[in-house]
């Protein structure tokens, strides 16, 4: 999820799609003689798709099979894969950066269980899904969103990590000057607010359901949680840059790469923008995990991409190139993006292979800091789309509702009481998921 603009926003729409119509029966067209499997990629970025695309023709070489890339934007995905499967040429593999998606095909008997392949390796928690027993999708990375804050600053200043929300809010306001904003979390009606700001809001505890799937944000155990971690964050966005309204992935990125505030959150992906354009900024940065009220707990919000083997006539030479391109090719892949796409296999990070990429040497501490985020078994990991007792498209509702970016705005731009914010986010809850 994490990445060049998460956005789940297909959802609901995939969801009334007719999945249900499609038939892998329907006529197609398939070559003669040589095979050819047709690869749907949504990481853009020209290192990933050069990796993908030199790992595919080297499986050719070997094999004799063409592999066909095709790279779209991560909100095109689930269309893309929905038509083709409509049209009867389907893709043979994709990736989805939200289980819903997942959820959805696998419901339909469209995809190919990857048990064989996961079940190899050791993983971090919360990111294979599992589907009555068996696992769905190969998960190639994490993308948890934690803060982000100036240690030449703090030092500078002589502020200690913050532990608690008041420890935070003093440190913001007490960097909230020079030009520069005390802190950047977006309240926006968009994707990034619903990943880089409930953090805090997980870190005090609070479930969206119980573990019956009933609405749980505005119960006696929640609402007063919630409605404290509001009033936190309107004294918090006091001290961020204006436009913070609108803000999204790409001023979250820009604005603490540029010098503009101390404090945000963000995946691995801000630790390469340093290197890329600020150079003098990529020594001179911390992370943590967001905190609590009490100095208690501690979490990061959930994120996560994966591929996907659909049912269809090239299934087997499918699995048998997923098995290949994962034991042979995994790592490289990992490198066209080496701090965002942290390892939600546990093995890697022992791997002199992976470790030898420069920038995750240089950037050892933070990367042991990130793997401590997923060994720590006492980190709150969760997010919007993946809170309730199993994965569900429940929670994915809500997401695409923008409950959280709403409250917080009825709190923040509309200054409604905080006890009010949690009850009409209860009530929407409902209404989403009925």
């Amino acid at each position: 999820m994490a990445k060049n603009g998460i956005d789940r926003r297909t959802l609901i729409k995939g969801a009334g799609a007719g999945l249900a119509a499609t038939t892998l029966g329907a006529p197609a067209v398939w070559g003669q003689g040589k095979k050819t499997i047709r690869f749907l990629n949504t990481e853009t970025s020209i290192d990933s798709i050069r990796a993908l695309k030199v790992a595919c023709a080297e499986y050719e070489r070997m094999t004799g099979t063409h592999v066909i890339v095709d790279s779209v934007p991560l909100d095109d995905a689930f269309t893309k894969v929905t038509t083709s499967l409509r049209g009867g040429q389907p893709y043979d593999i994709a990736t989805f950066a939200f289980v819903g998606h997942v959820l959805l095909l696998q419901a339909e008997g469209h995809l190919m269980p990857l048990t064989e392949l996961t079940s190899k390796h050791k993983w971090g928690p919360k990111i294979l899904f599992p589907i009555k027993g068996e696992t769905y999708w190969y998960p190639y990375d994490y993308n948890l969103a934690w803060i982000y804050y100036r240690k030449d600053l703090y030092e500078k200043k002589g502020l200690s990590v913050p532990k608690t929300w008041a420890e935070m809010l003093k440190n913001s306001q007490a960097l909230n000057e020079d030009g520069r904003s005390g802190s950047l979390f977006p309240i926006g009606s968009n994707g990034a607010t619903n990943w880089l700001s409930p953090g805090f809001m997980w870190a005090e505890g609070v479930k969206l359901f119980d573990d019956k799937w009933n609405v749980a944000i505005d119960n006696a155990a929640n609402a007063p949680k919630v409605a404290a971690y509001l009033d936190f964050f309107a004294d918090l966005y006091k001290t961020m840059p204006s436009g913070t309204s609108q803000a999204s992935f790409g001023e979250v990125l820009s604005n603490f790469s540029s010098d503009k505030v101390a404090h945000t959150a963000y995946a691995g992906r801000i630790i390469e923008a340093l290197e890329r354009t600020s150079p003098a900024l990529a020594t001179k940065y911390g992370i943590m995990p967001y905190m609590d009220s009490a100095g208690k707990a501690k979490a990061v919000n959930h994120g996560y991409d994966g591929w996907v083997v659909l049912k269809t006539p090239n299934s087997s030479e499918s699995m048998k190139f997923m098995k290949w391109f994962t034991e042979n090719q995994y790592i490289n892949f990992l490198h066209t993006a080496p701090l965002h796409f942290q390892p939600p296999r546990l093995d890697v990070y022992e791997d002199a292979r992976w470790r030898a990429h420069p920038l995750i040497e240089k950037h050892k501490e933070a990367v042991e800091t990130m793997k401590g985020f997923i060994v720590d078994k006492s980190m709150i990991l969760t997010s919007v789309d993946t809170e309730g007792p199993a994965p569900d498209l429940r929670p994915g509702k809500v997401f695409e509702g923008f409950v959280i970016p709403e409250m917080l705005q009825n709190r923040i731009l509309k200054n409604m009481p905080a006890a009010d914010c949690v009850k009409a986010a209860g009530d929407k809850m409902r209404k989403l998921t009925a």
